[in-house]
């Protein structure tokens, strides 16, 4: 015996079957979106801590490098100074300051720019400002994935009460929600559009 063949069951119990079936499968898409959302938010966190950690990593390297310049700077200003203030020098010493004068002024230039390696200041410089822009990105995107989370799990408890209580107020609601968590779910992927607040 199906359960439509029950005494009692009318045709309004069948469409209202119908509603919460549909219903149910509004809820299995919200549940796709709130899952593609969660994986989205997840990764943008992680991309912001990866960033942030190559970042500092960059900067810690650039320090390093610069510092190594100044003080071989420091050390060639010693050398002039020697060749300048000390006129007894032998030419053979003279000859041999002005080789490590030449050879400082060299390895400063390489510790400044070095294209072919990309490890000079300028290019550490750019570099590190790189790792950075993709970090503030990935930043500005989790917001939108939170605020997405959270329109998406409201729409389907308030869906989930729509097929208790037969409230069309509710699941009009739960669907405006839904557009909304969509709508910052794909607004987190994409960036198309900097909301004020969200940052």
């Amino acid at each position: 015996m199906a359960l439509d063949d029950l005494p009692g069951r009318t045709d309004d119990d069948g469409s209202r079957r119908n509603r919460d079936r549909w219903i149910g499968v509004y809820i299995g898409v919200l549940a796709v979106l709130l899952a593609i959302t969660s994986m989205g938010g997840d990764n943008a966190a992680k991309e912001a801590t990866l960033k942030n950690i190559a970042a500092s990593n960059m900067w810690s390297f650039f320090q390093a490098k610069n510092i190594r310049r100044q003080l071989l700077r420091a050390h060639t200003e010693d050398l002039e100074l020697l060749l300048a203030t000390t006129p007894t020098l032998t030419p053979e010493q003279r000859q041999r300051i002005e080789e490590k004068i030449a050879a400082n002024k060299a390895t400063d230039a390489r510790l400044t720019s070095d294209p072919e390696s990309k490890e000079g200041l300028d290019e550490l410089f750019q570099r590190g400002k790189a790792l950075e822009k993709e970090r503030d990105l990935a930043m500005m995107q989790d917001p939108y994935f939170d605020y997405a989370q959270a329109c998406l799990q409201i729409a389907i408890v308030l869906a989930s009460i729509a097929i208790i209580s037969g409230g069309l107020p509710l699941l009009v609601l739960s669907g405006l929600l839904g557009l909304a968590g969509l709508l910052l779910s794909f607004n987190g992927f994409t960036m198309l559009a900097n909301l004020p607040g969200m940052n």
